[in-house]
């Protein structure tokens, strides 16, 4: 390997690298696009993960990519995660039809019958989008990029020594096409539920918020969690996972969050509407404005520049989109001293209900859930607990079933519930509101 190092150094083909390139601009709306197109192709929802670097961009815009990037993979076994060929533009269905024609071509030269694997591309080469991995999960995205960015600098070396060139379509075929491959997707398990698919949770670094993203993970879904608490940033080390820090109020912090999932993840399936705040106890006569607007600000104003921004990506979901917002007992039920929190809540409960009417012909479906008691979050400490059971002259763990059914809701108990309302089960449900406080005298 040395000697052909310094042989390639010796050529002048080891640095091949491009010239600086204008950085890419943001494509919130051209990756959604393409992902959807790419989804309906391969029959299910995908992963398109954007890698607009130097190096991805300047190769994705060479003169000459046409014929050079469509020689072949660098090694055979690449074909059963790149497939043959990268797609150069975007016309999914030209390539779909060329895929077509690539098994017609060779699949009667074996020597058993093959089923032909899904058309859809898996490397994508754009000028403007730079180099896209296309995978059925963010893992399997992240090994097509990781492959194909070692494949151009094969591509880039090759060239500047004299010409790249890969083995012919049928052996390539072969290899895609083996025996044990077929075998294994024949094999294979039932995909998870959400696999494919992408969910954003705000307030997600603790309570809910944290359950949530735990639940959706589960189910196979790839999550960005968004929270102002950078304890977000250490929760996962995953590639199904993309943390965001910062501040939703910002316009320039919600571009960001914007921009940020598209790339990563290619688009958005599934909002969850869960950050918020509870200020302390105060009666009206003693609230502030500069309290009031900034209850509203948070618990409605965010939210409602959340579901606007994201309405486009939503509406472009291979399986349509699904919003759950994360209520309160108090819309239902307010108590003395929260009038900011459940007005906010109540106002927030209105948004979502209209949200269901306007957005049902854009195959969006939006319900809430409004949970009570949860006493697995940062604002319920023990000596908190304790004071309020002594209060009602009750022991912590009565005062935690203090509900008709005299049982503990917790975080993860809404977060599944959040996961379901997300899932086939409701696929037939907008509008709803749901409690989950193990069942409340006021509220029933």
């Amino acid at each position: 390997v040395g000697l052909a190092e310094d042989y390639l150094r010796r050529h002048d083909a080891w640095d091949a690298r491009e010239p600086p390139t204008p950085v890419a601009a943001p494509a919130v709306m051209d990756m959604a696009r393409l992902r959807q197109e790419i989804s309906d192709v391969a029959g299910a929802p995908v992963i398109l993960s954007r890698h607009a670097d130097h190096n991805c961009l300047s190769f994705a815009r060479r003169s000459d990519l046409a014929v050079v990037a469509r020689q072949g993979p660098a090694t055979p076994d690449h074909v059963i995660r790149t497939k043959r060929l990268p797609m150069v533009g975007r016309d999914v269905k030209a390539y779909a039809e060329e895929y077509r024609a690539y098994f017609a071509e060779h699949e009667p030269k074996a020597q058993e019958r093959k089923t032909m694997l899904d058309p859809a591309p898996r490397v994508v080469l754009d000028p403007e989008l730079g180099m896209c991995a296309v995978g059925r999960t963010a893992k399997d995205a992240a090994i097509v990029a990781e492959i194909y960015e070692h494949t151009m600098d094969i591509i880039r070396r090759a060239t500047a020594l004299g010409g790249y060139r890969a083995l012919p379509a049928q052996d390539i075929f072969d290899v895609e096409y083996w025996d044990l491959e077929q075998a294994k997707l024949k094999k294979g398990g039932k995909p998870a539920a959400f696999a494919g698919e992408v969910a954003l949770v705000t307030g997600a670094a603790s309570g809910i918020g944290k359950a949530c993203v735990e639940s959706l993970l589960a189910r196979g879904a790839a999550v960005v969690g968004v929270d102002l608490n950078p304890a977000i940033e250490t929760l996962y080390r995953r590639p199904d996972y993309l943390a965001v820090t910062c501040d939703l109020t910002s316009p320039e912090a919600m571009t960001q969050v914007l921009e940020r999932t598209a790339d990563r993840f290619g688009g958005l399936d599934m909002l969850v509407l869960n950050a918020g705040i509870f200020p302390g106890g105060c009666r009206i006569e003693s609230l502030a404005s500069d309290e009031w607007r900034r209850v509203m600000t948070i618990n409605l104003d965010v939210n409602q520049s959340l579901m606007r921004e994201f309405h486009p990506l939503l509406k472009l979901a291979p399986r349509g989109g699904r919003v759950v917002v994360i209520g309160s007992k108090n819309v239902l039920a307010p108590g003395p001293g929260a009038a900011a929190y459940s007005a906010s809540k109540a106002a927030l409960n209105q948004l979502a209900r209209v949200a269901a009417l306007e957005w049902g012909s854009d195959n969006i479906r939006i319900n809430s859930l409004h949970p009570n008691a949860v006493f697995d979050t940062g604002l319920w400490t023990e000596e908190v607990l304790a004071s309020r059971a002594k209060h009602y002259g009750l022991t912590v763990d009565e005062y935690k079933r203090n509900n008709v059914l005299k049982t503990e809701v917790t975080s993860r108990d809404v977060a599944e519930l959040a996961a379901e309302l997300c899932g086939p089960l409701f696929a037939k449900t907008t509008g709803a509101q749901i409690p989950v406080d193990g069942g409340n005298d006021r509220v029933i």
